[in-house]
């Protein structure tokens, strides 16, 4: 607990710098903070701004623009908060998965210096706070699985992914991710099945969860996320069922059109490990030969490295059966997979932020998978490489770290980027 809180303030500080520039409206920004405005207003506003989206990430939006005011650090201070707490949820992550300090720390940096979530965690948009609760509840799963009672800790889990999704639908795809695994481990028990040379690495064992009951199931994973869900559209609509349910159905139909058949900066989701497409925030002159630039990009020192980690995590999942690697692969692959079987084609390199973070936890797991001082000495490499990645980046992550058009266009490495 202490780590955790330690890694929260240096991170929520480390957040904070030049928070307040640009001091208008950024990209999406433009959505959001006016939505979140309105639900300071008495009553139920008609017509509801940004309804395509849950209300909760907007409602902490309206607490935050009620404490600190209707300007930049209102408006963006709850990403700082909701940043700080991914990175704490990542560490979490690598504490459950390797327990062992060294890797958790270094997956909490990488996290970090992944300049996906940095930048996210520095716009009033939701999908840091989807990210903070989704990772939360992946911590909490990975907690639980090993245990011969699991039920409160998947009852975290479900409890985080409620929240979640009450932030933005796509909060849905690692509660998914869980309930396909829970099925699959109970098919394979229903089959007998066993392993020939089974042993405590397995992702799967025959004997586990012997008192998961399947009211547990429908309790931690169905009801849990639903209540807390639906609970978070009652300072909207109060109690009133009807009005509630028709919120879905508006989410729902206008989340399954596109109402923009192309936009400069789409980009399809096969593409997004290769950071082919970024997402430009902010690109305006602030001077002679001076601009502020702020692009939604990754860190490829991180990313790029993380593909052929995963293709490890495959390999030991396949051949070896490691438990950590087929926890990394399905967390990964779900939210990253599900955008595939969805009609929405208007989509963004932000979307894949969720798998680009658990990538942080493949890479740690393919530097360290050998043990030995070795292991630990390429991994804490890898993190001082990320952090030249980091630094190197900052020019197009900061706004308030200008750069020049020289220095953009180094940067800009593919015709792509631009």
């Amino acid at each position: 607990m202490p780590i955790s809180v330690a890694i929260f303030v240096v991170a929520h500080l480390a957040l904070m710098i030049g928070l307040t520039t640009p001091d208008k409206i950024n990209f999406d920004e433009v959505h959001y903070v006016p939505a979140a405005k309105q639900l300071l207003e008495p009553g139920v506003p008609n017509p509801l701004l940004n309804p395509m989206h849950p209300p909760l990430a907007k409602e902490f939006m309206a607490l935050s623009i009620r404490a600190f005011g209707d300007g930049p650090f209102g408006w963006r201070y709850p990403s700082v908060v909701f940043g700080a707490l991914a990175i704490v949820a990542m560490y979490l992550c690598g504490l459950a998965l390797f327990a062992a300090q060294g890797p958790a720390l270094a997956t909490a940096l990488l996290t970090f210096l992944n300049q996906m979530v940095f930048v996210q965690s520095r716009i009033a948009m939701l999908d840091i706070y989807t990210l903070a609760f989704d990772l939360m509840g992946v911590a909490a799963f990975i907690h639980g699985f090993r245990k011969q009672k699991p039920e409160i800790a998947f009852a975290l889990a479900g409890l985080a992914f409620g929240l979640a999704t009450a932030c933005k639908w796509s909060g849905l795809f690692p509660l998914g991710v869980c309930i396909a695994i829970v099925a699959v481990i109970r098919l394979m028990q229903g089959w007998r099945t066993r392993f020939a040379d089974g042993d405590a690495d397995d992702w799967y064992e025959p004997d586990l969860w012997p008192g998961f009951r399947s009211y547990h199931f429908v309790a931690c994973f169905l009801l849990l996320p639903a209540i807390v869900y639906l609970a978070t559209f009652v300072p909207l609509y109060g109690w009133s069922l009807p009005d509630i349910l028709a919120a879905q159905r508006r989410i729902f139909s206008d989340n399954s059109t596109t109402a923009i058949a192309d936009h400069p900066y789409m980009s399809a989701w096969p593409s997004w490990p290769l950071l082919v497409r970024p997402v430009w925030y902010l690109f305006e002159k602030a001077g002679d030969d001076r601009f502020q630039a702020i692009i939604f990009l990754g860190n490829p020192l991180i990313l790029w490295p993380a593909l052929p980690a995963l293709a490890v995590c495959l390999r030991d999942w396949v051949m070896a059966r490691r438990l950590e690697a087929f926890l990394i692969l399905a967390f990964y692959l779900g939210p990253w997979l599900a955008w595939a079987l969805l009609p929405r084609t208007l989509s963004f390199l932000y979307y894949y932020l969720p798998s680009a973070t658990v990538a942080s936890l493949a890479l740690v797991y393919a530097l360290t998978r050998g043990g030995g001082a070795r292991g630990r000495w390429m991994l804490w490499m890898s993190v001082a490489i990320a952090c030249v990645g980091f630094i190197v980046m900052l020019p197009i992550s900061v706004a308030s770290v200008e750069t020049t058009m020289a220095g953009y266009v180094r940067l800009m490495l593919f015709k792509s980027w631009i």
